[in-house]
Formats: C-alpha cells, sequence, structure tokens
C-alpha cells in the first residue's frame, strides 16, 4: 500500500476543521455571531438546531460559498479566505435529495465525477470498481440509477462524494426520505467513512440519527453554539430523569407551567396538556413538585417518567423561532 503526503498530513492533523468566531450578517439579521468549532480527523459531529439557527449559514461558509463578516477557520490545513480552492478540494458535499443522473448507470455515475475531478484515467477504472464494492453496489453497477431504490440512490451519492477522498463530509439531513432500513445501511456506510479517517459534520433533523452517529453534539441557536458535547454529556445536562405531568386541558398545563417557573427548563404542550420537567428521578423530588401544584390548586391527572432524549435537549436548549430567514440568505456573493 502506497502512503501519500496526504494520508501522513491527515494522520498527524489536529482538527481538519478549526473555526473560531465565525460571524456573518445579512443586512440587519445576525445569522452568525461568533461561533467556534472544531472537528477531529475520523469523527462525526452532529450539528443540531432549530429553522433559521444559523446551521446552513455555517455550513456554506465553511464550504466557502458565502464569506465571513469576522472570525477564521482552516479545513484541512487550508485557510477559508486565503486558500478557498484548497478548502474545496478537500470537501465533498451530499445533500438532502441524491444527486445522481438517472439516464446514467452507477458505473457510468461514478466514473462521470471521476473524469471531472481528473483523476489520472489509468485509474479511473479501478476507483470505480472499488467504489461500487464499498458501497454494496456491485450487482447493479451496470444498471441505470433510474432503477434504484431511495437507499441505492443515497449509496451511490456518497460514492460519488467519496471519489475525490475528501477530508471533510457534509451530510444534510443524508436519510431525509429513507425507509428504516435504508436508513441503518447509511448509517454503517457513514460510520465505515469516519473510521478511515473522515471528518463528518452532519446536520439532521432526525435527532435519532445524531444519537446513532455523532461522536460530538454542537447545538446551534440564534447563531451561537450553546452546548456541545457528547449524546449523553447533553441529555446529563437535563438531569437524571424527566417528569411528564399530563392535565386536563391546556389552559391547566399553562397554569402548571407558570407555577414551576423557568421556561427554558420545561417543555409546555398546551395541545396534550403535558408539561415536562426534569429532575433527579428521586422519590423526594417528585413529591415536593407535585405538594406545590396542589398548594396553586394545580393537580395532574397522571404522572411519567422518562430518560432525557436528545429531544428533551433540543426544546430544552433552543428556542428559535422557526420562521427566521437567517437559514436561508438571500444574498447573491459570488464564489471566490
Amino acid at each position: 500500500m502506497t502512503i501519500s503526503v496526504y494520508d501522513i498530513y491527515l494522520l498527524y492533523m489536529t482538527y481538519t476543521v478549526d473555526a473560531v468566531g465565525l460571524g456573518r450578517r445579512f443586512g440587519d439579521t445576525v445569522a452568525l455571531a461568533g461561533v467556534d468549532l472544531t472537528i477531529e480527523p475520523g469523527t462525526v459531529l452532529g450539528l443540531l438546531g432549530p429553522n433559521g439557527a444559523g446551521k446552513t449559514t455555517l455550513v456554506r461558509i465553511l464550504a466557502t460559498l458565502v464569506r465571513p463578516d469576522t472570525g477564521s477557520a482552516t479545513v484541512a490545513g487550508h485557510d477559508l479566505v486565503a486558500d478557498p480552492v484548497g478548502v474545496r478540494r478537500a470537501i465533498s458535499l451530499t445533500g438532502q435529495f441524491a444527486a445522481v443522473d438517472d439516464v446514467l448507470t452507477g458505473r457510468e455515475n461514478l466514473t462521470m465525477v471521476a473524469r471531472l475531478l481528473r483523476v489520472p484515467r489509468r485509474s479511473v477504472r479501478g476507483t470505480v470498481a472499488a467504489l461500487l464494492h464499498r458501497f454494496d453496489l456491485a450487482d447493479a453497477a451496470d444498471r441505470r440509477a433510474a432503477t434504484y431504490s431511495g437507499g441505492m440512490r443515497r449509496r451511490l451519492d456518497l460514492a460519488m462524494g467519496m471519489i475525490g477522498r475528501p477530508a471533510l463530509l457534509f451530510l444534510d439531513e443524508p436519510t431525509t426520505g429513507l425507509d428504516p432500513r435504508s436508513r441503518e445501511q447509511l448509517w454503517s456506510t457513514v460510520r465505515g467513512l469516519a473510521a478511515e479517517g473522515v471528518a463528518v459534520l452532519l446536520t439532521t433533523q432526525y435527532l435519532a440519527e445524531a444519537d446513532q452517529l455523532a461522536d460530538t453534539i454542537a447545538v446551534l441557536d440564534r447563531g451561537r453554539v450553546v452546548a456541545r458535547g457528547t449524546a449523553a454529556e447533553l441529555k446529563g445536562r437535563l438531569g437524571g430523569e424527566n417528569v411528564r405531568l399530563h392535565f386536563a386541558d391546556g389552559e391547566t398545563a399553562r397554569r402548571a407551567a407558570e407555577q414551576v417557573g423557568d421556561p427554558r427548563r420545561t417543555h409546555l404542550d398546551e395541545r396534550l396538556g403535558t408539561l415536562e420537567l426534569p429532575t433527579d428521578g428521586s422519590a423526594a423530588v417528585v413529591r415536593a413538585l407535585l405538594n406545590r401544584l396542589a398548594a396553586g390548586a394545580v393537580e395532574p391527572e397522571r404522572v411519567t417518567i422518562h430518560r432525557p432524549s436528545l429531544d428533551d435537549v433540543f426544546l430544552t436548549l433552543t428556542d428559535s423561532p422557526t420562521d427566521s430567514p437567517t437559514d436561508s440568505p438571500s444574498d447573491k456573493e459570488p464564489v471566490s
């Protein structure tokens, strides 16, 4: 096996992504407000946040599609502003929808990308064959991509993105629309890529996906990283258990929420008439909570207890409006 200078560089590089103080405004709207972010080689960083939190803006900046107003970053050792071409050579992006040509076969799709990336002609056939095998597409290599299932199309899209052997792979909601079996197959593929040293930046609305794949999770809200850690660490911040109180109606649940206080550590669902809040799971704490509510003449009909999930973390840490424009910048600045 031949080891390239690039392989040696990846082996000793501390961070694939090292961003400090990234900021970006679109008119009067602050999309990012000083984001610090690091991703080590061979790890998956899950980027979570509500719509409008700044996730898309951050990805666009790291992919050199938008310039930051403040801060600096390097991607695979290339400065984001001073060496955007070097950054683009080191990254690959797989979006929500597979970017494959349905008229071409799987093999032809891979061959086309290999030629666009100027893979030496003598190496194209071997590179394509290896990727077809690696992504479990060898048996369907000579079928048109239009006949592929959703999971096969996503794997082909990933294979096309790996031709240039990127140091950083952006995955934007990679399992959207996939059935559970196809989703698990894609998760296995992503784990394999990380095991080979590829750094992965994953944005997803499936919190279970981040729980399964991410080594580290960063929660973005209103343009700032409000929490970072492993899934277990973030869940631990909410306490040992979550108490869910069920009330007769939403109005009663709302009055209970006012009694408890601290809205950032509670989740009120007036439609379902429920209120959730973290506790240490002890009987004494739950009894004290119920006594406090009873003193205010607000008593639940039913009480259930469950361990915090990433959904609980997300709802507790984020409060951005869902229709904020910060994730859909309207500027048309050219890529340099």
